[in-house]
């Protein structure tokens, strides 16, 4: 007897053992694929953390299948406007290990690469990425860790803000230019506006700007110059938008800039790079690196479709009326 109860003890604790296995199993093989999982980083110029995430770029992966937390993790990182946490943060990076770099503006990509020149990094604008210091050795062949989506075009997409605003405020004949101080970037994108202005018979006046504790001088100038409207370069950093389109409320100045989170934070238009696609691009990119493509040989690609936004709230808030053949032009009207 003794025996047989031992005998059915063993028996019941291997069918234990066995059903214990079997739970478990599928437990190990879900949280293991985890640990493996791509990680990238995206250093995010502008936003404060945990603020910085980039909808568009996730629904780019997405649509390529890489689902954040599920196929894909992502460690966002926000430099808040800083190059000094930027390069701060791009080491950081390096040190956790991460399989890609996502940057969007030229000072985290020159921060990254200056990090490292083994982890492939992808750049969203920054200019024109062969000017010094060169982020890629040419456009077509960038031979080194650094590829992306630049956002350098020619000369008439620069100068074509001017003729927006112009056309949203007939009569005006003279207008600012809100710049930051020189750098290479800044002699590419401001030079096509100051042609387009001479040729047009605009008194354009360059106002700089070291950053954002000089903008509300800078408007109160422009409101007692009698500037009539303001373009926002495109070297001016993003993360100042929302400052600068209050400001151009208060001052009743009717203003555009190149980037649609301008109008969408209170500035009266925007004309740029469509954003959609840029993200779709650069998604691209990191698809193909980690399918194994080498950032050496992805040749750096230039924007190809651009979009107008306009706020009509804003127009209304200047007592300004757009004019519908303006509207018809419009990719979205903010009511």
């Amino acid at each position: 007897m003794l025996e047989d109860s031992t005998m059915r003890l063993r028996a019941l604790g291997l069918m234990l053992t066995l059903a214990l296995g079997i739970l478990v199993a599928p437990l190990s093989t879900e949280a293991q694929p985890a640990s493996k999982l791509p990680r990238i980083g995206v250093i995010v110029t502008s936003g404060v953390p945990p603020s910085c995430s980039i909808r568009p770029f996730l629904d780019a992966l997405q649509a390529l299948g890489y689902v954040e937390g599920q196929t894909i993790n992502i460690a966002w990182r926000c430099a808040e406007g800083r190059d000094d946490r930027a390069r701060a943060l791009a080491v950081a990076l390096v040190q956790l290990g991460v399989d890609l770099i996502v940057t969007t503006s030229r000072g985290p990509t020159e921060a990254a690469k200056a990090a490292t020149s083994t982890i492939p990094i992808v750049f969203t604008a920054g200019g024109d990425p062969v000017a010094a210091p060169a982020l890629v050795a040419s456009l077509a062949h960038p031979g080194g860790n650094v590829t992306g989506v630049s956002n350098l075009t020619d000369h008439a997409f620069f100068a074509k803000p001017l003729d927006l605003i112009r056309e949203a405020v007939p009569g005006v004949t003279r207008m600012a230019l809100l710049s930051s101080p020189p750098n290479p970037y800044r002699a590419i994108v401001d030079q096509p506006v100051e042609d387009a202005a001479r040729a047009g018979g605009i008194e354009l006046q360059r106002v700089e700007v070291e950053g954002p504790d000089d903008f509300e001088a800078a408007f109160a100038a422009m409101a007692r110059q009698g500037v009539g409207a303001l373009m926002v370069s495109f070297s001016v950093f993003t993360v100042h938008y929302a400052q600068i389109a209050d400001l151009a409320v208060k001052y009743r100045l009717p203003a555009i800039a190149g980037g649609r989170a301008f109008a969408e934070q209170g500035g009266l238009m925007a004309y740029g790079a469509s954003q959609a696609e840029r993200w779709r691009r650069v998604a691209s990119f990191v698809e193909r690196i980690l399918k194994g493509a080498k950032p050496a040989d992805l040749p750096v690609e230039r924007p190809t479709k651009f979009e107008l936004v306009i706020n009509l709230k804003t127009a209304k808030a200047l007592g300004i009326t757009v004019p519908p053949s303006l509207l018809v032009l419009a990719d979205e009207v903010i009511q």
